[in-house]
């Protein structure tokens, strides 16, 4: 069939400021004040750190001063998840991209000699039905590493023509795949450690190949060590469609953030689960040195690949609405976001055993709608100066406030400044722990950018515990 981007007629320039060895600060600051003086119209950066105060972290440095020129930028959250805090590109002019599945998958299932059978995923194509043995850890080799596949730990003696069943931990999963084809494996199981849960990717394998989650992983190796032949075979069922989607990655970084808590990040999530995208064919599609393949598109996951969809559909705002801010743009996506599947249940978490929901410090305000955004009524605009009272409100000195602004600006020492009355899509409130009654007032300024003549009513859904006027 046919595939597009989000905005296919896009003219896109890449600038190049990652290498081998990493990214150098210099290169992403020259890069991006190239970019601007090029004249781009969004910033998509897939690149991040570790979380640190904005005016120490140079993507924050950098797409403060694109911003100022009318640039939107959008960045990844970071692949950190599922553990709280630990969402990166938090500062409030940055549009920060969490990831979540569509409903397409591609399904496998193994079937065991005892007749129970496991739902896993996988991009090989072909099938292993026939019932083969199944070996693990000492039964595939003598070595303490065998039960993680690591490079000749498995005995060729023990593994050949059987299945072997693959512990993540130690190297990758199509890694994993190498070393049993080398040892004459005929196929390969590849299971979740307990601390990975139940979230399996597609892998492009070099033979017969699957993931499992983690309680699958458990059964199986159960029945391997009380069987005395223990056996298996994998079918490939191709692409599937229909899932419940969105549904939450769980290496998708997580919130509160620790540099900027008085704003909920990350700020929206889009399609970063087993992506179509593009793939330069001089690198393996599966990592290995030794795979020759060559392919013009890969599957893959990531932050770095729902970024991209969220700066195309800010593309396509931007064509329609051009004298919108880039916080308009901002504000349009996150106000039309969505917070139930194509089920119409809330959204789920796969780093939760059972799927349980999802919250905002997952999600943001929801999964992005590139078409209600382009009519969201009301937006919550934002200008240079209203990002630098907030670095006030968070006590920045004059000259830490200088690195993000690149000239001199002064504090008010008249004006009382709480980083909560940013003018943002959303609202974090802080409680005092030891306070049994608080009371906090935030203010917000709207734009109407939809019909001149028109009435909007407030509906508030109040969270337990929590009177909200």
């Amino acid at each position: 069939g046919t595939a597009s981007g989000m905005r296919y007629t896009s003219r896109i320039a890449v600038y190049k400021v990652c290498w081998p060895k990493g990214c150098a600060n210099s290169d992403i600051l020259a890069a991006v004040d190239q970019a601007v003086s090029d004249g781009v119209d969004v910033l998509s950066l897939s690149l991040g750190s570790d979380p640190k105060p904005f005016y120490d972290d140079l993507i924050a440095v950098a797409s403060f001063g694109a911003t100022k020129k009318g640039v939107f930028v959008a960045c990844s959250a970071g692949n950190s998840g599922p553990f709280p805090s630990t969402v990166g590109n938090g500062a409030p002019w940055i549009m920060t991209v969490a990831a979540s599945s569509t409903d397409r998958s591609f399904p496998t299932e193994v079937m065991l000699g005892n007749g129970k059978f496991f739902k896993g995923t996988s991009l090989y194509q072909g099938n292993l039905t026939n019932q083969l043995p199944l070996v693990f850890g000492k039964s595939a080799g003598t070595k303490k590493e065998a039960q993680h596949c690591s490079e000749g730990s498995l005995d060729p003696k023990l593994v050949h023509g059987k299945i072997v069943v693959c512990e993540r931990g130690k190297n990758g999963r199509t890694e994993m795949g190498e070393v049993v084809k080398v040892a004459g494996g005929a196929g390969m199981i590849v299971l979740n450690a307990e601390n990975q849960g139940e979230e399996i990717y597609a892998d492009l394998h070099i033979l017969p190949a699957t993931s499992l989650g983690a309680s699958e992983g458990k059964t199986i190796e159960t029945y391997i060590q009380s069987d005395k032949k223990p056996t298996a075979s994998i079918s490939f069922m191709g692409t599937k469609f229909g899932d419940p989607a969105p549904v939450m990655g769980a290496f998708s970084s997580r919130g509160p953030s620790i540099v900027g808590p008085d704003v909920i990040k990350p700020d929206v999530t889009a399609p970063g689960v087993n992506i179509l995208a593009a793939w330069p064919p001089k690198t393996s599609p599966s990592f290995i040195m030794n795979d020759k393949r060559e392919v013009l598109f890969n599957i893959l996951w990531g932050t770095s690949m729902s970024c991209p969809h969220v700066s195309g559909i800010a593309a396509l705002l931007k064509s329609l609405h051009k004298d919108w801010s880039p916080a308009a743009i901002k504000s349009a996506l996150m106000t039309t976001a969505y917070t139930l599947n194509n089920k119409g249940a809330p959204i789920s978490d796969m780093a939760s055993d059972n799927k349980a929901f999802a919250t905002p410090f997952a999600f943001g305000s929801g999964h992005v709608n590139p078409v209600s955004a382009f009519d969201p009524g009301l937006v919550y605009d934002i200008g240079t100066e209203d990002y630098l009272n907030y670095l006030c409100s968070l006590n920045y000195t004059s000259s830490q406030i200088a690195l993000l602004s690149r000239g001199k600006f002064v504090c008010s020492k008249k004006a009382v400044l709480q980083a909560g009355d940013l003018n943002y899509p959303s609202f974090a409130v802080l409680f005092d722990r030891s306070a049994l009654n608080a009371n906090v007032t935030y203010t917000r300024v709207v734009t109407n950018v939809g019909k001149p003549q028109s009435a909007y009513a407030v509906k508030v859904k109040q969270p337990d515990g929590v009177s909200v006027t």
